[in-house]
Parts: C-alpha cells; structure tokens; sequence
C-alpha cells in the first residue's frame, strides 16, 4: 500500500488529469478548428510557445504538492532547455539528470516513458499525427511508483495547456488577420468613396480640395501638401508651387523628375512620403504626406500610392474639361466677336468696339489700341478708356509698343514695377502692374499694337496671352477689310487727278446737309480759257494747272467744306452753314490766290448760290441751277470775277 503523501499526490495528479482531459475535450466540442496542429516548417517559432505553455501549465499545477516531492524540466526535440520548476540551488545537477533522461528518449526514439535514476521522461505527441515535439521529465529525489504516474499526467496536462495555448494564438492570428481584412476592406471602401468624389468633379479646385479632404480621412494623424507644377490659382494654403531648388536633396523635386515614390524620416520619428501625381498625359505634381512613425503602417502604402494615382486621373480630367469649355467658349466669343467686327466697317467703330469687347473678356482695367502711320512712322493712339491717352503719339520705338513693333511677337508683364524692362507711359500713369500686348499684323508686318493692363501683379494668365493673339487676328482682319472699304470707297468719291471728291459724291452730301441744316452755299468755279491752255501748252500742262487750282481750293476753304471736280475745268465748292455772302468772300478768295499762285497763270470765274429752310423750293438742281447761271454771266461779263446768283 502507498504512503499517504503517495497516495494524496497521485490523487491529485489524477484530478489535474481529469481535469485537464475534459477541458481537452470540451475545447475539442467547441472549437471548430480541432484539427489545426503544429508541422514541422513550425519548429523553429515553437520557443516562445513552449515557454508560454509552460508558464500556464505552471499555473495551473502550482497549487498541487506535487511539486513539493519533484520537479519538472522541459526540452525540445532538439534538446534545447525550454523551462523547468528546478530552485537555483540545485538546478544545475537537476537539469543534468533530465537532460540525460531526456536524451535517453530522444535518442532511442520511443514512444513510451524513460525511467533513470530519479527521473521520468515522457514524451508529448501532437494531437494529429501523434508526432513527439518535446519532453517533459520528472524528477524527485526518491524514487516512487506513482513517479510515472504523475510524469504522464503532467505531459498529458502540459499537452492541454499547450495545445489551448496554440489554439489561443491560432485564434489571435485569425483575429489579427480578420482585422486586418477589415480594416483592408474599410481602406478600400473609402478609396471607392474618395475616387468616386474626385470623378464626380469637374473643376479642378474641386479635385484639389477633395483630394486633400481624402488625404486627411484616411490618414488623420497626417499633414498633406500638393506641389503643382502648373499654374494654377487656389485659395488652398496647402497647395503650393513646385520649385525646383535642389532637386537632388528635395524630396519633393525628386518624387517628380524620377517619377516614382521617395520616402525620407526624420531623427524624431517623423516619415515624410512624396508621390507624383500623374495622369495618362502628364505628371501634374507630387502629393507629399508627413507622418508620425508610430502612426503609419507600411500595409497603408498602396491605399496612398493608388489614390495619388486617382487623384492625378481625376485632375486631368478635370483639366482637360475646364480647357475643353474654355475653348469652346473663346470660340464663341471670337464668333461672336468677329460677328461683330463685320458689321461695321468704320474703322473709329471698330477700334472703339475693340477697346470695349478686350476690356471685358480679360477683365482688365486698362486698353489701348495703337495704329502705326506709316507717313509719319508713329504709333497713334486710336482707341482707350484713359481719356489721356487718346491721339497720344509715339515713337515706334518707345515702350511695349516698340518690342513688339521689333519683335513682331506678343508680350506678357506679370510685375511692371518689379522687372522694369522699359518706359511705358500706359502702365507710369495708371499704376498698372500687369500687362499683356500683341501685334496687329497685315501681311506679316506690324500696323498696330493692342495693350491690355491690370492694376494687379501677375493677373494675367498665360491661356489669357493666348486668346488675345488669336482676338488680335481677327481684330486685324475687322480692322484691314475696313480700311479696304474706306480706301475703295475714297478712290469711288475722288478724282483721281485733282484729289477732290467726286460730282456724285458732292451731290449726295449736298442733298444729306439740306435734310439737317438750315442753310448753305454754293460755289461753282471755272478755269478761263482753259481749252487754249490745252491748246497751247498741252494737255499735261493742262492737268497741272487743274491740280493747282484744286490745291488753291482745298487751301482756301474749312475742314468741313466739300470741294469737288464737277466736271471737266469745272470745279465745285460746298459750304454748309454759310450765307451768300460770305460765300462770295471765300470765292473771291479763291479767285485772287489762282491768279497770284498759277504757273502758268490762269484766272478763274465763279458763281454763287444759297439755299435756306424758307425757299419754298429746296432741291440740289436748284441750288447748282442758280449757282450755274451766275458762272454763265460772270463769263459773259468779261471772266475772271463773281456773281451770285438770285432765288427766283
């Protein structure tokens, strides 16, 4: 029979068994993944997992007497010392016995227990292919027949603890795993929702600010930036320029000309990513992100790196959407400006319409529109809304207008007062900043130059530069067919020996005054003898004096009078506003000059007419009637002097 401390102890190993077992066998009921177990591939990560299994078979058993008569050491299969219950003062010889125990078991590699002198070594199996991963080994200082026993129990409890340890990291993983699944599938989750937002926008400020409020959702502990660059006003503090300083220890600079990721952290901990932002076309920027170390996990990566790729999509499609409608509408606007350009074809309109259309497509403050006189080789200002400047008058080398008179080529200032290339009058006296200018070109040379300013720095766009080079075309082209007109419409109105207007032209002015004016005159006047001086000098002679006679009239008379050939040696004057009177003065006038300036000398008759709103017949064949009747009788009365001719 045993001793009662024998027997107490194998008692309790047995309830420590039993134990164990039915929690082995519950576990086994309620966890659906009993087949799970260790392989071999598992050898080199089952350290901590012993040592933890220990530990808890430990915690178990503490509270029992067995380990008052023996203690326990545990080895791996490769006899590697796992843990053991040995006291530091003999736990030197203690491990030595199990190791040899152990490596008796080991080596012989059987299945069943190793008895030696105070020890029992007993291997424990994994539970699927009943395959010996470790030993546990009992050792008391005297040796009992319930020795076995308790080193069988024991293994069979470690093999619980460590199996429910195994199961409780399986089930750890799974969790880790699950969380991460989700967290995978909330990260993608939201790309959708991001991406859909930002192809759901069509302005690019839009994209920009929904990119960034993205940015800031999914990485919230986190500082975004957009380097642009391209040109491109926001009001975003956090979207900036790119500057290309010292691309080879920027960041930035270099994510951007090496076109891939570049990650840098800082001694505090601090990570700092850049990507570029690219589309099919181009890369339009780089998306940097500062981060906390501690805050990002390299599994975040690809949701940066694919919503940096969106981004960049979207952003290009709203570009090529905002340029789209941007060209549609300059399209309609040069329809529409051209449109009405044709309609007039009065070169004073057009510059005036000009001026008006160019200030509000660019929003501008100030325009200019200058003409070059070619006779006088100067710009001359023909239209502005800076009433000091009109009919100004410049060298073709002064200021803007002379770099693109030389160049031929337009311009844009973005800060007048900080790169002062030249003097410029129009940008002294109003204070304006920015500036865009371009030629006016007919037949690739410069006949003008149109100037367009802003009190504002850098207000002007380049899309702006480009659409007032293609406005200037066809302002160009309003501008050459009304100068066109105006010159067939003069050689239709003027003869082409004398330069004066032509009869019809005079008639139908005469005929336009008498609808409008109270009162005017007419003064018809005749070269005398002009058939002998044909006859005697020539024709050509004759010609010449018929051009000094013209110039003596054109001299002799208002800016607003109307001189006109009538025809042959006959010249005609009409005078709006003017009494007979006064008339025969401007006449006599005429007379007196031909007869003092002509070479050879002639003398020249006249006849005098008027008209007023209370003739009770008011016709231009009346007028040139009466007019007509006092040439005939001042010829009949000896030439070279003045009638004037009575209403009837």
């Amino acid at each position: 029979m045993l001793p009662m401390a024998e027997r107490y102890n194998y008692r309790q190993a047995n309830d420590v068994a039993a134990a164990a077992a039915h929690r082995m066998e519950e576990d086994t009921r309620t966890i659906w993944f009993e087949n799970e177990d260790i392989q071999a591939a598992d050898s080199p990560y089952l350290l901590p997992l012993l040592q933890d299994s220990f530990a808890s078979w430990r915690k178990d058993t503490e509270e029992q007497l067995m380990f008052e008569d023996g203690q326990f050491v545990l080895f791996d299969w490769e006899m590697n010392l796992i843990s053991s219950t040995v006291k530091l003062d003999s736990q030197a010889d203690v491990i030595s016995t199990a190791r040899q125990a152990a490596a008796s078991i080991i080596a012989s590699g059987t299945t069943e227990e190793e008895h030696t002198l105070g020890a029992v070594a007993v291997p424990v199996y994994t539970r699927s292919d009943h395959r010996p991963f470790c030993v546990l080994v009992y050792i008391t200082e005297t040796k009992h027949s319930s020795d076995k026993h308790v080193a069988q129990l024991s293994a069979i409890h470690f093999r619980t603890c460590f199996y429910r340890r195994f199961e409780q990291l399986y089930i750890k993983d799974l969790l880790m795993h699950q969380q991460r699944t989700d967290k995978e599938a909330s990260r993608r989750d939201a790309l959708f929702l991001a991406a859909k937002r930002l192809y759901d926008q069509f302005d690019v400020t839009s994209v920009l600010s929904e990119m960034l409020s993205s940015l800031e959702q999914l990485y919230p502990n986190s500082a975004a930036h957009l380097f642009l660059s391209q040109d491109h006003v926001n009001g975003d503090p956090r979207v900036r320029p790119l500057v290309f300083k010292n691309a080879a220890h920027d960041l930035v600079a270099k994510s951007f000309l090496e076109g891939k990721l570049v990650t840098e952290q800082d001694r505090d901990g601090t990570k700092r990513l850049a990507v570029p932002m690219t589309g099919k076309q181009a890369a339009y920027g780089v998306l940097c992100l500062t981060v906390n170390a501690e805050g990002w996990d390299d599994a975040d990566l690809p949701a940066f790196l694919l919503l940096a790729d969106t981004a960049g999509s979207a952003f290009e499609n709203a570009k090529l959407y905002e340029q789209s409608n941007l060209l549609i509408n300059e399209l309609r606007l040069i329809n529409e400006l051209t449109k009405r350009l044709n309609q007039s074809l009065k070169l004073k309109e057009i510059f005036k319409f000009a001026t008006t259309e160019l200030l509000g497509v660019f929003d501008a403050d100030y325009c200019c529109i200058l003409q070059l006189n070619k006779e006088k080789n100067q710009f001359v200002v023909m239209s502005s809304n800076i009433p000091a400047m009109s009919n100004e008058h410049f060298s073709p080398e002064y200021g803007f207008s002379g770099i693109v008179h030389r160049t031929k080529e337009p311009l844009i200032i973005s800060d007048y007062w900080h790169t002062r290339v030249v003097n410029s009058k129009l940008m002294d006296n109003t204070g304006a900043r920015s500036l865009i200018a371009t030629p006016i070109l007919v037949e690739s040379e410069v006949e003008g130059v149109i100037m367009v300013a802003h009190k504002s720095a850098n207000f002007f766009s380049y899309d702006n530069y480009k659409l007032l080079q293609v406005m200037s075309t066809h302002i160009s082209l309003a501008i050459t067919n009304a100068s066109l007109h105006a010159e067939v419409r003069r050689m239709v109105i003027t003869d082409n020996l004398t330069g004066l207007h032509a009869r019809h032209y005079l008639n139908e002015q005469i005929q336009s005054r008498q609808r409008k004016d109270p009162l005017g005159a007419l003064i018809l006047v005749d070269i005398d003898h002009f058939k002998q001086i044909n006859d005697t000098f020539g024709h050509q002679v004759g010609d010449q004096i018929l051009v000094q006679v013209s110039n003596i009239i054109r001299g002799s008379i208002r800016q607003g009078d109307i001189a006109a050939r009538w025809g042959g040696e006959e010249l005609a004057v009409y005078l709006p506003g003017i009494r007979s009177d006064q008339a025969y003065r401007i006449a006599e006038r005429i007379r007196t000059h031909v007869e003092a300036e002509t070479k050879p000398v002639v003398t020249v008759s006249c006849g005098v007419s008027e008209w007023t709103f209370e003739n009770e017949k008011i016709s231009v064949e009346s007028l040139f009637y009466r007019a007509d009747m006092a040439l005939y009788e001042a010829k009949n009365n000896g030439r070279n002097r003045i009638y004037v001719g009575q209403a009837n």
